[in-house]
């Protein structure tokens, strides 16, 4: 009888206009995102199938940024659409509001998924890496089903490759070290798979799908454990040179690296790259399959990731959560129905456009969001003469221990992931924000540390696309000027307000009353030669 019932809705469906014509303007979306690929230094490279079948078949977007240089944080703004500042999670831990009861009660009932379910009526499936406490025991443990997923396969905290548990709709099933049933990147492919075969075929649907990779610890599937063996991280201008006039934390790292770390860093490259081998496997059976039910040219894709990486700029061995292109920049690629083959696009795009694209894509209207970014649809269509932003605004919070790191008991409090030679990558007053511009006129990068001496950082790309000379001192002073009042304000935007025209555009207009909106935001008025 439930068959029947089900084959008489379906007739129904079809037979109805009105049925007809909503699923022809409700199309499927697929998200893909990996955990720390870079952009910048050949993250791409490895994703043969993936470039043939999203990027040839769609279009790439070469200016596409993250708000904050770090997994939790940045996967927060992709599911919330909001800059730091609004979602407020600041870091990877409970104290910095990741997956904790705050976010759970104040955040997670808006994020897209969330309207995409109860709003736009779509099946909505998740499956891998969430948040990086996700599954933390003083934050409800893995029986927390965040509102808005109809099948949920959560990853309980940080990326893993085997030995991890998932949460299977709030249950907790374990996966050990047999790579035919564990490896998670293909457990994710075959739930992926299993989904599309067994879900509704009368409701669109959006998947999002987090892979471990290329995260640490870089465990590659045995196939591709000796992929890429002549393969070295790139040395560029910015590899393995001094930080001159930059922040304390990049002047501390030691020049010349020793070889240890070169060895070290040369050796997680490769490793990172095989990992993305399975990504690659992955994306092709998506593909396949969605072809195979008739769904993919009714289907967008979307692949990008939650931050960049570095390999020895500047000295810093491995990480992220630097304000550098390496870190900040991402690959987005989305293929689609009416986005044509083979393009690509350079507007300045951010990971908080994601969720306002994907509702839009669900027909949801985003003035009913406090959604801080922008629907990426009418770049994706080919729209001519479109109003697009020419700065955002990149923020974040840095972290340090109370007491010494214990890797480096000698740099005192303060400072954290510190490598076995003494050289950190994060501290308490690596705490910055940053005006990133992309103008007709102007590719620059102005950013100011909350620390005592209010250091200040600018980057003209044009002529320095490696961010080798801080220009904070010989920059015009109209500009620098300019840019702290841009900063403050973007730092107290929200919604509508983070979409103002940037300091280079033609309607730019500064307007002090902005300043002391929201949040009290004091301008610090400074000259250059001060700096």
């Amino acid at each position: 009888a439930a068959v029947a019932r089900g084959l008489a809705l379906a007739v129904l469906l079809v037979l109805s206009p009105a049925g007809a014509a909503r699923q022809a303007r409700r199309p499927n979306v697929v998200l893909i995102l990996t955990d720390d690929q870079d952009v910048c230094l050949g993250g791409m490279t490895p994703l043969k199938k993936t470039n043939a079948l999203i990027a040839q078949m769609g279009i790439t977007f070469l200016n596409a940024y993250v708000p904050s240089a770090l997994c939790c944080p940045s996967r927060a703004s992709i599911l919330t659409g909001k800059y730091p500042h609004n979602h407020h999670v600041v870091n990877n831990t409970l104290e910095g509001n990741c997956s904790s009861k705050l976010w759970q009660k104040i955040q997670e009932p808006y994020t897209f998924p969330a309207l995409l379910k109860t709003m736009c009526g779509y099946q909505t499936f998740f499956a891998g890496k969430y948040l990086n406490e996700y599954g933390a025991e003083d934050a409800g443990g893995v029986g927390h089903v965040p509102p808005g997923w109809s099948f949920w396969y959560a990853l309980e905290k940080n990326s893993k490759y085997y030995n991890y548990t998932l949460s299977v709709n709030g249950k907790a099933r374990r996966h050990g070290e047999n790579y035919s049933v564990d490896y998670l990147t293909d457990v994710l492919a075959n739930m992926s798979l299993d989904f599309l075969e067994y879900k509704s075929n009368f409701e669109p649907f959006f998947m999002m799908i987090s892979t471990p990779a290329p995260h640490s610890p870089w465990t590659a599937a045995p196939q591709y454990t000796k992929s890429f063996q002549n393969v070295s991280a790139p040395r560029n201008s910015n590899f393995n040179i001094h930080g001159k006039n930059k922040h304390w934390l990049i002047r501390q790292a030691k020049t010349p690296m020793t070889n240890s770390s070169i060895q070290f860093l040369d050796d997680a490259y490769r490793k990172r790259w095989q990992t993305l081998l399975s990504v690659d496997d992955l994306i092709e059976k998506l593909v396949k399959k969605l072809e195979l039910n008739g769904e993919l040219d009714n289907t967008y894709i979307f692949y990008t990731s939650d931050n960049g990486y570095h390999t020895g700029q500047f000295s810093l061995p491995i990480d992220k959560r630097q304000l550098y292109e390496f870190d900040i920049k991402v690959p987005l690629l989305v293929r689609g129905p009416g986005i044509k083959p083979n393009q690509t696009n350079k507007m300045l795009v951010a990971n908080i456009d994601l969720g306002p694209t994907i509702l839009d894509i669900a027909g949801y209207d985003l003035n009913k969001t406090q959604m801080d970014g922008m629907s990426l649809l009418p770049l994706l269509r080919g729209d001519k003469n479109v109003t697009w932003r020419s700065d955002f605004l990149v923020e974040y919070q840095g972290e340090g221990y109370n007491g010494s790191d214990p890797t480096c008991p000698g740099l005192g409090p303060g400072v954290t992931h510190c490598f076995p030679d003494c050289v950190c990558e994060d501290s308490y007053n690596n705490t910055y924000a940053c005006v990133r511009t992309l103008s007709a006129s102007w590719d620059l990068q102005y950013c100011e540390f909350d620390d005592r001496e209010v250091f200040v950082e600018v980057y003209n790309l044009t002529a320095d696309p490696h961010q080798i000379n801080n220009i904070a001192k010989t920059i015009d002073q109209e500009i620098l000027e300019k840019m702290n009042y841009r900063l403050m304000m973007l730092q107290s935007c929200s919604g509508a307000t983070c979409r103002t025209p940037g300091v280079f555009d033609p309607g730019y207009r500064f307007d002090p009353r902005l300043m002391f909106s929201n949040h009290g935001v004091r301008a610090r008025r400074f000259s250059a030669q001060s700096l």
